[in-house]
């Protein structure tokens, strides 16, 4: 008879059970977003069920952390694709998707008696392969091909110089593939080239932090536009310069209300209204000499993340000085970075405050609103992107969808080589690992062959989303690509086989990598789980 060594509350599930519960919730889980996946994908309404707020969305990262879970592997499978999404930035339905259908096959293989150990061995043969194959298949057209150095008679053929058409022509299509799964695709060109122009600007930098994205309803979605500097979503103050030429700018988290006691329940007791007239005149005092601190700098534009009272407002506005107040943390962050400044709270040293520059402020107008636009910032990388769309939630889901786009876009200037999408990369690795398994020995084989069927259910999905008969399409697509045409994948519009090239359906190789990895590992973890402990929870001790 087995001792009771948990508590009243705890739970525990072994063995078969446990193996059970986490195939159950991994699957569900991939069968609920893998409906949104591919350019035919459908969209998902997320309520909140305490605000009543709604998202309109196709974005599985966006799905899968709206839902609340309780089963354990349908929460690593939300952790991979997170961890996707902060990786790349895409491809967070696809590793999902495969991850879940790893562990269905995983799940037919240990009821035929194959062992946990015996699949997770066969798993990452299989994995090895895969992301071989996948290598192979990747190109890079950032440079000119070494051909042309030897026919030209380089010296130093380590020295490659760039090909910046062809490179800009792979992040496009990239651009185009990734914005073909999202509200956007009905305007992919436009946003593809908003997207690579905006990127290109950052000079091969992949700090996203250069580009600002700014979500005013009203108009259309074409009426998005790319505009060089910053823009902050703030008004200059009612009786500052509205435009400045060669601003130089000074950035503070600064308390700019009347001075008053900063301690709390103090008060402060007069007998008189002499006296509170003469505490009064104390406190215009000593903000009027904090306005000649600020003014000492040189500046002709201040800029405050706190509120501004009138009379420190109107002191700095006799001085010429154009006044912006209660910039939210984000935008005076975003404006240090991109002007050169450094956000200051004292102004005592001069001497030792970097003072942010831009060549012109002015107000401007978008749609009925007045924003304040940087021109000629310091770093002459940062850009703004100005998002239009007729519904709140379809200004929000182009934001992440762009987002998506300039995340994986960055990677890609990074990590430049490229592969192709439309299934083509899918069946290339599925055939690689077919072809590895035969000479796979032991019950390893019949693992390194589930592995092969999954990567064969992306494409499957893919043409069951857009209402193909997925079972002739990806038979055909596998026999294409056994008879070496290995450019071939599902053309989406004509429901028929194509060359993903000729299409230009390219796709980031840092992004499949990505996606075989996790969800390869993600799958190896679950599979060997064989109990699930849930701890009791923690009682209140009564005071």
């Amino acid at each position: 008879m087995a001792a009771q060594i948990f508590g009243d509350m705890a739970t525990e599930e072994k063995a078969e059970n446990a193996r059970l519960a986490s195939f159950v919730g991994a699957t569900a889980l991939g069968d609920l977003v893998k409906s949104t996946l591919g350019p035919k994908g459908m969209n998902k309404i997320l309520q909140s069920a305490s605000t009543g707020e709604i998202n309109v969305t196709n974005d599985g990262a966006t799905i899968l952390k709206a839902i609340q879970l309780d089963n354990a592997a349908a929460k690593i499978l939300v952790n991979i694709s997170k961890t996707q999404d902060d990786e790349v930035g895409d491809g967070t339905t696809t590793v999902t998707v495969l991850a879940a259908e790893l562990l269905r096959e995983a799940e037919k293989l240990i009821a035929q008696k194959i062992h946990p150990q015996t699949i997770v061995e066969g798993y990452r043969i299989a994995s090895r392969t895969a992301l071989a194959a996948l290598e192979k298949a990747a190109r890079d057209n950032s440079y000119v091909s070494m051909t042309f150095y030897l026919t030209m008679g380089a010296e130093d053929l380590s020295l490659k110089r760039q090909n910046p058409e062809q490179f800009r022509k792979d992040l496009f299509n990239i651009a185009r593939t990734t914005l073909s799964s999202k509200v956007l695709s009905q305007d992919k060109d436009y946003f593809a080239n908003l997207a690579v122009d905006a990127v290109l600007r950052l000079k091969g930098s992949i700090d996203l932090e250069h580009i600002q994205i700014i979500k005013k309803v009203g108009g259309k979605l074409t009426d998005s536009y790319l505009d060089e500097g910053f823009i902050l979503d703030k008004t200059i103050a009612a009786n500052s310069p509205k435009r400045i030429e060669n601003a130089k700018i000074l950035i503070a988290n600064t308390s700019m209300d009347t001075d008053k006691i900063k301690i709390f329940g103090a008060r402060v007791k007069v007998d008189s209204t002499g006296k509170l007239a003469e505490l009064e005149r104390a406190e215009r005092e000593k903000m009027k000499a904090k306005v000649e601190a600020i003014a000492s700098h040189g500046i002709n534009c201040f800029v405050n993340r706190q509120l501004i009272y009138n009379y420190p407002e109107s002191l700095l506005s006799e001085k010429g000085i154009l006044v912006i107040e209660h910039a939210d943390f984000d935008g005076v962050e975003r404006l240090s970075l991109v002007t050169g400044g450094e956000i200051a709270s004292t102004f005592d040293r001069p001497d030792l405050v970097k003072l942010g520059h831009c060549e012109l402020i002015e107000e401007i107008i978008i749609g009925e609103d007045k924003l304040i636009k940087f021109s000629g910032v310091a770093a002459g990388e940062a850009c703004t992107v100005v998002l239009r769309g007729s519904t709140n939630q379809m200004v929000d889901e182009a934001e992440r969808s762009l987002h998506d786009a300039l995340s994986v876009l960055s990677q890609t200037v990074k990590e430049t080589r490229v592969v192709l999408g439309g299934g083509c990369s899918e069946m290339l690795m599925s055939c690689a690992v077919e072809e590895a398994s035969r000479s796979v020995k032991g019950k390893k084989a019949i693992a390194v062959e589930a592995f092969a069927r999954a990567l064969r259910q992306i494409p499957t999905i893919l043409a069951d989303n857009a209402g193909f008969d997925s079972s002739d399409l990806v038979t055909k697509l596998r026999a294409a690509h056994f008879e070496g045409q290995t450019d071939a994948g599902l053309d989406m519009d004509l429901g028929e086989i194509g060359s993903m090239k000729r299409l230009g359906v390219t796709e980031s190789y840092k992004l499949k990598r990505q996606v075989v990895l996790s969800a390869s590992e993600a799958a190896e973890m679950i599979i060997r789980v064989d109990d699930i402990l849930r701890a009791a929870p923690r009682k209140r001790e009564a005071v």
